[in-house]
């Protein structure tokens, strides 16, 4: 194989040569006197990356799927009704969670395409009265479809009705990469993992927890053990975590969360948007696909998400990308096996990445039987990557500063 294999799924994602050598060290003690030293000042950037003041950041050495379940476990008791939705595989592995840690869940559900349909929402917290509900749950990002939704209008939602809900937000795979305001929004628990916007290998379950929601943790009594935040605040405090932390990992997430803090959020979020809008624009020439979000409102700046034609298995493209260019593309999951593939866009990327990507898409396309023109989506690309100026990023001492 000459040259690199080009990974374009919506994580994990690629990552930069500077983090990767900074994660290329000797082993380290993690109990050393002035291990403390890296680990506060790392726990307190993180909560800058979150858009948060207050409250603190845990970072647990698991998926995103672990921290999910730290954030419940915690803060919620066995039998709390929660109100979730269903309109992906994400937010349907997470009813299904809840679900299976004793939540009664009241589940709202919406067509692939959208997003969390907050008409509902608002209803369903207006009729609760008695405020039964503990707690409000929220995909921003669902991955499968590449749908993105509106988490400022479920603290709207439910600033109306006077609920005093909880909100937790699913932010894998927005976090780092798409406009997020934990305290702005009134976000409780927000989860993210280090193999998206943070740029790193998967290994790191990173989660926001607002001051209300440690407040919330006094009183409940689920079962806990390894996530425990009353273990990871005694230790944390110090500089130290309770268990064996991935010290490799923490150290390229220092320089991930240095890289994300120099650039300013608002320079990273408005790429992602230029990186997205030129994906979108390819889409367009490809005639026969379409993207599965069904319209901008709903649109994803990190995944895009593409249904092939009627009759064209969207696996043989990924399989094609895949062996003839080198190329791995997302494939579509449970409902949308064999009928749409994905581009992630999101992390460290340019637009002559993302370029080749779409080159790569287009040739497996073709190869597919697809009669699209070769070329066109990437022209469309180039065309919008041409007439837009890349965002202006702060200064390194500008974002030290902040």
């Amino acid at each position: 194989m000459n040259g690199n294999p080009h990974l374009f799924i919506p994580g994990p994602t690629n990552v930069p040569d500077v983090v990767r050598r900074a994660m290329n060290i000797p082993m380290e003690d993690m109990r050393a006197p002035d291990f403390a030293d890296f680990v506060i000042p790392l726990l307190s950037d993180l909560k800058k990356v979150f858009r948060q003041t207050t409250g603190r950041v845990f970072v647990y050495p698991t998926s995103g799927t672990g921290a999910w379940e730290a954030a419940i476990t915690n803060t919620l008791n066995t039998g709390d009704r929660v109100l979730m939705s269903r309109f992906g595989q994400f937010s349907t592995l997470w009813v299904d969670m809840a679900e299976r840690l004793g939540l009664e869940v009241d589940v709202c559900e919406a067509e692939w395409g959208k997003g969390v349909p907050l008409d509902d929402y608002a209803a369903r917290l207006a009729a609760d009265k008695d405020h039964k509900i503990k707690a409000v749950f929220a995909t921003h990002n669902e991955t499968a479809t590449g749908v993105t939704s509106d988490i400022a209008g479920i603290r709207a939602a439910l600033e109306a009705t006077g609920h005093p809900a909880l909100l937790f937000v699913d932010g894998v795979s927005s976090i780092g990469s798409i406009k997020f305001e934990m305290e702005k929004w009134g976000v409780d628990l927000a989860v993210a993992g280090s193999q998206k916007g943070f740029m790193l290998p998967a290994g790191l379950g990173l989660l926001a927890v607002s001051d209300k929601a440690l407040d919330a943790h006094e009183n409940a009594r689920m079962a806990r053990c390894y996530f425990s935040f009353a273990d990871m605040i005694k230790l944390n405090d110090t500089g130290y975590f309770p268990y064996t932390p991935a010290t490799q990992l923490l150290r390229g997430l220092r320089v991930s969360v240095d890289m994300l803090l120099e650039a300013g959020m608002e320079s990273v979020w408005e790429r992602h948007h230029r990186l997205a809008s030129g994906v979108r624009r390819a889409v367009e020439q490809w005639q026969g696909c379409r993207l599965v979000a069904h319209g901008p409102e709903w649109h994803s700046d990190t995944v895009s998400a593409i249904y092939t034609p009627e009759g064209t298995d969207a696996r043989h493209v990924i399989e094609t990308a895949y062996h003839k260019y080198q190329t791995s593309l997302g494939s579509g999951l449970a409902v949308l096996a064999g009928r749409a593939f994905r581009i992630g866009h999101l992390g460290s990327l340019n637009p002559v990445m993302l370029c080749g990507a779409l080159s790569a898409a287009e040739m497996a396309l073709v190869d597919a039987g697809v009669a699209i023109e070769p070329g066109a989506g990437v022209a469309a690309a180039q065309e919008y990557f041409r007439a837009t100026t890349p965002p202006v990023q702060k200064s390194a001492a500008t974002a030290r500063a902040a």
